[in-house]
Protein backbone atom coordinates (compact mmCIF):
# COMPACT_ATOMS: atom_id res chain seq x y z
CA UNK A 1 0.00 0.00 0.00
CA UNK A 2 1.26 3.11 -0.75
CA UNK A 3 2.04 6.07 1.62
CA UNK A 4 0.71 9.49 1.82
CA UNK A 5 4.22 11.15 1.39
CA UNK A 6 4.76 8.67 -1.97
CA UNK A 7 1.68 10.36 -3.43
CA UNK A 8 1.30 13.99 -5.90
CA UNK A 9 0.88 16.81 -4.23
CA UNK A 10 -2.06 17.96 -6.83
CA UNK A 11 -2.13 21.69 -8.43
CA UNK A 12 -4.84 23.36 -9.73
CA UNK A 13 -5.42 27.20 -10.98
CA UNK A 14 -2.99 29.97 -11.47
CA UNK A 15 0.70 29.12 -11.12
CA UNK A 16 2.55 30.20 -7.54
CA UNK A 17 4.14 33.37 -8.80
CA UNK A 18 0.84 34.68 -10.66
CA UNK A 19 -1.15 33.77 -7.26
CA UNK A 20 -3.09 35.78 -5.25
CA UNK A 21 -3.48 33.96 -2.62
CA UNK A 22 -2.20 30.10 -2.16
CA UNK A 23 -4.34 27.61 -0.61
CA UNK A 24 -3.49 24.22 0.91
CA UNK A 25 -6.62 22.61 0.41
CA UNK A 26 -6.57 18.53 2.18
CA UNK A 27 -9.56 16.51 1.45
CA UNK A 28 -11.67 14.02 3.88
CA UNK A 29 -12.01 10.55 4.49
CA UNK A 30 -13.16 8.74 0.85
CA UNK A 31 -12.11 12.02 -0.89
CA UNK A 32 -9.83 13.04 -2.59
CA UNK A 33 -8.24 16.50 -4.39
CA UNK A 34 -11.16 16.62 -6.76
CA UNK A 35 -13.13 17.43 -3.95
CA UNK A 36 -11.33 20.98 -4.05
CA UNK A 37 -11.15 21.28 -7.93
CA UNK A 38 -14.82 21.16 -7.41
CA UNK A 39 -14.89 23.26 -4.91
CA UNK A 40 -12.81 25.95 -6.60
CA UNK A 41 -15.35 25.91 -9.47
CA UNK A 42 -18.15 26.66 -7.64
CA UNK A 43 -16.44 29.35 -5.77
CA UNK A 44 -15.27 31.07 -9.33
CA UNK A 45 -11.81 33.16 -8.01
CA UNK A 46 -9.15 34.32 -9.87
CA UNK A 47 -5.31 34.28 -8.58
CA UNK A 48 -5.69 30.89 -6.74
CA UNK A 49 -2.72 28.67 -6.25
CA UNK A 50 -4.55 25.50 -5.15
CA UNK A 51 -2.26 22.94 -3.50
CA UNK A 52 -3.46 19.60 -2.52
CA UNK A 53 -2.22 16.78 -0.87
CA UNK A 54 -3.18 13.15 -1.05
CA UNK A 55 -4.49 10.84 1.45
CA UNK A 56 -3.32 7.09 0.53
CA UNK A 57 -6.51 4.97 -0.12
CA UNK A 58 -8.31 8.05 0.65
CA UNK A 59 -7.97 7.96 4.08
CA UNK A 60 -5.23 10.09 6.63
CA UNK A 61 -5.96 7.68 9.30
CA UNK A 62 -8.21 4.16 9.81
CA UNK A 63 -10.29 4.95 12.91
CA UNK A 64 -12.66 7.90 14.04
CA UNK A 65 -10.96 10.95 14.93
CA UNK A 66 -12.04 11.06 18.63
CA UNK A 67 -10.56 7.88 18.91
CA UNK A 68 -7.32 7.21 21.10
CA UNK A 69 -4.48 9.00 18.89
CA UNK A 70 -2.50 5.81 18.95
CA UNK A 71 -5.23 3.75 17.77
CA UNK A 72 -4.91 5.99 14.37
CA UNK A 73 -1.14 5.07 14.34
CA UNK A 74 0.95 4.75 12.22
CA UNK A 75 -1.14 6.57 9.90
CA UNK A 76 -1.63 9.47 11.56
CA UNK A 77 1.81 10.70 12.77
CA UNK A 78 2.51 10.26 8.75
CA UNK A 79 -0.25 11.90 7.00
CA UNK A 80 0.80 15.02 10.05
CA UNK A 81 4.32 14.48 9.00
CA UNK A 82 3.58 15.05 5.37
CA UNK A 83 1.73 18.08 6.09
CA UNK A 84 4.26 19.81 8.17
CA UNK A 85 6.52 19.20 5.34
CA UNK A 86 4.77 20.54 2.26
CA UNK A 87 3.16 23.43 4.63
CA UNK A 88 6.56 24.54 5.59
CA UNK A 89 7.73 24.59 1.66
CA UNK A 90 4.53 26.73 1.12
CA UNK A 91 5.76 28.73 3.76
CA UNK A 92 9.14 29.11 2.76
CA UNK A 93 8.13 29.93 -0.82
CA UNK A 94 5.41 32.75 0.47
CA UNK A 95 8.53 34.15 2.83
CA UNK A 96 10.78 34.95 -0.22
CA UNK A 97 8.02 37.21 -1.79
CA UNK A 98 5.00 34.83 -2.65
CA UNK A 99 1.39 35.17 -2.49
CA UNK A 100 -0.16 34.51 1.49
CA UNK A 101 -1.02 31.36 2.70
CA UNK A 102 -4.28 29.98 3.80
CA UNK A 103 -5.01 26.03 5.07
CA UNK A 104 -8.14 24.47 4.35
CA UNK A 105 -9.53 21.55 5.73
CA UNK A 106 -12.74 19.31 5.17
CA UNK A 107 -14.07 16.56 7.47
CA UNK A 108 -11.08 14.82 8.25
CA UNK A 109 -8.89 17.23 6.24
CA UNK A 110 -9.95 19.78 8.92
CA UNK A 111 -9.25 17.67 11.74
CA UNK A 112 -5.76 17.08 10.56
CA UNK A 113 -5.12 20.68 10.04
CA UNK A 114 -6.94 21.79 13.47
CA UNK A 115 -4.23 19.23 15.55
CA UNK A 116 -1.32 20.96 13.27
CA UNK A 117 -2.38 24.38 13.70
CA UNK A 118 -2.79 23.62 17.59
CA UNK A 119 0.08 21.65 18.55
CA UNK A 120 2.83 23.36 15.67
CA UNK A 121 1.31 26.81 15.23
CA UNK A 122 2.93 27.36 11.94
CA UNK A 123 2.81 30.99 10.82
CA UNK A 124 0.26 30.85 8.27
CA UNK A 125 -1.97 33.40 7.17
CA UNK A 126 -5.54 32.00 7.37
CA UNK A 127 -7.10 28.99 8.60
CA UNK A 128 -10.61 27.45 7.22
CA UNK A 129 -12.18 24.22 9.26
CA UNK A 130 -15.17 22.59 7.80
CA UNK A 131 -16.56 20.29 9.78
CA UNK A 132 -13.50 18.85 11.59
CA UNK A 133 -12.08 19.14 15.28
CA UNK A 134 -8.94 18.50 16.89
CA UNK A 135 -8.33 14.57 17.84
CA UNK A 136 -8.46 12.55 20.50
CA UNK A 137 -11.51 11.23 22.95
CA UNK A 138 -11.25 14.03 25.63
CA UNK A 139 -11.11 17.84 25.51
CA UNK A 140 -7.81 19.12 25.83
CA UNK A 141 -5.93 22.39 26.19
CA UNK A 142 -3.23 24.10 23.78
CA UNK A 143 -0.54 26.39 25.62
CA UNK A 144 0.41 29.37 23.01
CA UNK A 145 4.01 28.86 20.95
CA UNK A 146 6.56 31.69 21.46
CA UNK A 147 5.66 34.61 19.63
CA UNK A 148 4.18 35.11 17.05
CA UNK A 149 2.60 31.17 16.40
CA UNK A 150 -1.17 31.77 15.80
CA UNK A 151 -1.19 35.77 17.00
CA UNK A 152 -3.07 37.27 14.75
CA UNK A 153 -4.53 34.35 13.22
CA UNK A 154 -8.38 34.50 11.35
CA UNK A 155 -9.90 31.07 11.88
CA UNK A 156 -13.15 30.26 10.27
CA UNK A 157 -14.96 26.83 11.47
CA UNK A 158 -17.89 25.97 10.32
CA UNK A 159 -20.14 22.86 10.49
CA UNK A 160 -23.89 21.54 10.64
CA UNK A 161 -25.68 21.37 14.11
CA UNK A 162 -26.40 17.53 13.15
CA UNK A 163 -23.61 16.34 11.12
CA UNK A 164 -23.45 12.15 11.21
CA UNK A 165 -19.66 12.32 11.64
CA UNK A 166 -18.17 15.26 13.28
CA UNK A 167 -20.22 16.09 16.71
CA UNK A 168 -20.44 19.84 17.17
CA UNK A 169 -19.76 19.41 20.82
CA UNK A 170 -16.24 19.15 19.40
CA UNK A 171 -16.30 21.55 17.23
CA UNK A 172 -17.20 24.13 19.81
CA UNK A 173 -14.48 22.49 22.14
CA UNK A 174 -11.78 23.47 19.03
CA UNK A 175 -13.26 27.15 18.33
CA UNK A 176 -12.46 28.04 22.02
CA UNK A 177 -8.89 26.45 21.59
CA UNK A 178 -8.36 28.48 18.98
CA UNK A 179 -9.65 31.69 20.98
CA UNK A 180 -6.98 31.46 23.41
CA UNK A 181 -4.06 31.59 20.66
CA UNK A 182 -5.64 33.13 17.67
CA UNK A 183 -6.89 36.78 16.73
CA UNK A 184 -10.09 36.27 15.29
CA UNK A 185 -11.70 32.84 15.57
CA UNK A 186 -15.54 33.02 14.01
CA UNK A 187 -17.38 29.47 14.48
CA UNK A 188 -20.32 29.09 11.90
CA UNK A 189 -23.25 26.28 12.83
CA UNK A 190 -25.98 25.65 10.09
CA UNK A 191 -29.26 23.54 10.95
CA UNK A 192 -28.39 20.78 8.62
CA UNK A 193 -27.57 17.15 8.92
CA UNK A 194 -25.85 16.78 5.62
CA UNK A 195 -22.06 16.46 5.38
CA UNK A 196 -20.95 19.06 2.72
CA UNK A 197 -20.38 22.41 2.05
CA UNK A 198 -23.89 24.82 2.05
CA UNK A 199 -23.97 27.74 -0.52
CA UNK A 200 -24.05 30.11 2.47
CA UNK A 201 -20.61 28.52 3.38
CA UNK A 202 -19.07 28.44 0.18
CA UNK A 203 -20.05 32.56 -0.38
CA UNK A 204 -18.70 32.63 3.06
CA UNK A 205 -15.41 31.17 2.26
CA UNK A 206 -14.90 33.15 -1.15
CA UNK A 207 -15.42 36.54 1.14
CA UNK A 208 -12.82 35.22 3.22
CA UNK A 209 -10.25 34.16 0.40
CA UNK A 210 -10.95 37.56 -1.19
CA UNK A 211 -10.23 38.76 1.96
CA UNK A 212 -7.19 37.36 2.80
CA UNK A 213 -5.40 38.19 -1.20
CA UNK A 214 -3.24 40.97 -1.97
CA UNK A 215 -3.99 43.33 -4.44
Amino acid sequence: MPSHDQLALVHHGVAAEDARIVVYGVHGRTQSPQFFIDLAARLELEGVCWWLPTAADHSWYPGKFMEPLESNQPQLDQALGVIQDQLSHLLQTRDAGGAPVIVFGFSQGACLLAEHLLVSQPRVDGALLHTGGYLGPRARSFAAAPDPGLSGLAVELFSADEDPWVPLHRVKDTAAAFEGLAGVTTLSVYRDEEHHITEDGAARIREYLNRHARA
